[in-house]
């Protein structure tokens, strides 16, 4: 017989149990908390290192010049996608397709140039690039800066002075590099638009502001120390420029003598020799004027032995897809293997990536005027006077060419992730950011998704 005071008993002992299972239960979560808590205080660690090793690792670009962008949406000019569809913005449509990388180039006063050489794109003020690098930089792409140091055109055959330059001597031309560089960038970094990569000269193989149009002086040829001194100070003035107010950016040194590796190897020992600060060397590459795809890779081999903490970005390129033109020694015409077609510039494209991925001192690739097109342009005359087909997209119908997509195919999965990972971590960038699984930047609503919080403090993988 249970009496109520054996009752009273049986209910405390079992009050005691559970408050004992409950005391129980509750130091069993605390270890498993405290197990979280060590766990994600390793995944953050972990996350760290990752990070810091991302930021030291060199980083890859693949993109193009486009230049003459606002030139072609000013005069109508319709860009379509694969399917025929508008493509509203060209620059947010290549961001979501993989590239992350814009070039644009900028002239000292282009309105001194010749009308010949306006027709054919010479036009970049500051005044055009400044919204044009904006739009590059809101749509989370690296900005690169092509500076030409000219009025016009500048190349291995042209470097010359701009007008407003001419009288200055090279103390006083010295002085006016570092000032105008330094005004130029400040101009973009207090409009938000601050570069991220810099070239301190346009193909200068053979030097800079050599002066008034058609002189002879000042020249840099391998074998003559004349004019070297000159030169590499002008380099390095307007470096000093690039670090004072783009101290994250990147200056690259742009040469184009990949076909004739004693002057391109001449040309970086004498900035060694002279302790000219830099960060990338940038060259030219296209098959049609410095040759085939092993002439390419022997440069960077050669380029790789003799400066090996140098990253090479080959900042122009491209290939034919139609009315390929006479091409003369040391260009090479590759048609036989790589069709004058849409197909046969996809071909070449991927071949050279291919080529490209051979060698780990090869950090990208830059696709001169990918934005050409004059498809259904309602000015009362072309953007440029001659159509340039070797461009991204067909003259003709307006639609990008698979060249395009295979762009992307450079960047490596475990490199794109790095790269992303190291763009979250610059000051710069402060708006959130939305990567797929390859790094590349992505929509918001895309399934499986890295997203990179405001301020880069945290990474988040959104299935």
């Amino acid at each position: 017989m249970i009496t109520l005071a054996n009752e009273k008993n049986v209910y405390a002992g079992l009050i005691i149990t559970i408050n004992s299972q409950l005391s129980t239960i509750n130091f069993q979560l605390s270890i498993i908390n405290y197990q979280l808590s060590t766990i994600m205080k390793r995944i953050i660690i972990i996350a760290t290192l990752l990070a810091t090793i991302s930021s030291l690792s060199a980083q890859q670009y693949v993109g193009g010049d486009i230049s003459l962008l606002p030139s072609y949406e000013d005069n109508g000019s319709k860009y379509l996608d694969q399917n025929g569809n508008t493509i509203a913005d060209l620059i947010t449509f290549s961001a979501e397709n993989g590239l992350n990388t814009m070039r644009v180039r900028l002239f000292v006063e282009p309105a001194n140039a010749s009308s010949a050489h306006k027709g054919e794109g010479v036009r970049q003020d500051m005044q055009y690039v400044i919204p044009l690098a904006k739009r590059i930089k809101a749509a989370g792409l690296n900005f690169m800066l092509d500076f030409h140091y000219s009025d016009t055109w500048a190349d291995p055959a042209k470097q010359w002075t701009p007008k407003a330059w001419l009288a200055l001597s090279d103390d006083q031309l010295s002085q006016q590099i570092y000032d105008y560089t330094r005004d130029c960038l400040q101009q973009l970094v207090d409009a938000e638009a601050t570069p991220d990569l810099i070239q301190t000269g346009n193909e200068i193989s053979y030097g800079m502001l050599w002066g008034a149009e058609g002189t002879s002086a000042n020249h840099c040829y391998s074998g003559n120390s004349a004019n070297w001194p000159r030169f590499t100070t002008l380099l390095k003035q307007a470096g000093k420029a690039c670090r004072e107010v783009c101290p994250s950016a990147k200056i690259i040194l742009h040469t184009e003598r990949v076909a004739n590796t004693g002057v391109l190897t001449n040309f970086y020992r004498q900035m060694q020799n002279a302790n000219v600060d830099y960060d990338i060397i940038g060259t030219s590459y296209y098959p049609y004027y410095h040759g085939s795809l092993s002439t390419l890779s022997n440069a960077l081999t050669i380029l790789k032995r003799d400066f090996p903490d140098k990253p090479v970005l080959l900042v122009e390129t491209g290939y034919f897809y139609a009315w390929q033109p006479k091409i003369s020694s040391p260009g090479v015409d590759l048609s036989a293997t790589y069709p004058i077609s849409p197909e046969g510039q996809k071909a070449f494209t991927t071949a050279l990536i291919s080529t490209l991925q051979q060698h780990d001192n090869a950090v990208g690739l830059i696709w001169w005027m990918m934005e050409a097109n004059e498809y259904g342009h309602t000015g009362s005359q072309q953007t440029t006077t001659g159509w340039y087909n070797a461009s991204l997209f067909d003259d003709q119908t307006g639609r990008v060419n698979p060249a395009f997509f295979e762009l992307q195919t450079f960047i490596r999965q475990d490199d794109a992730i790095r790269s992303a990972e190291s763009d979250g971590l610059k000051p710069e960038n402060r708006a959130a950011k939305t990567y797929d699984l390859l790094g590349r930047i992505a929509s918001p609503r895309q399934k499986n998704r890295i997203v990179i919080s405001e301020n880069r403090k945290t990474f988040n993988l959104k299935p």
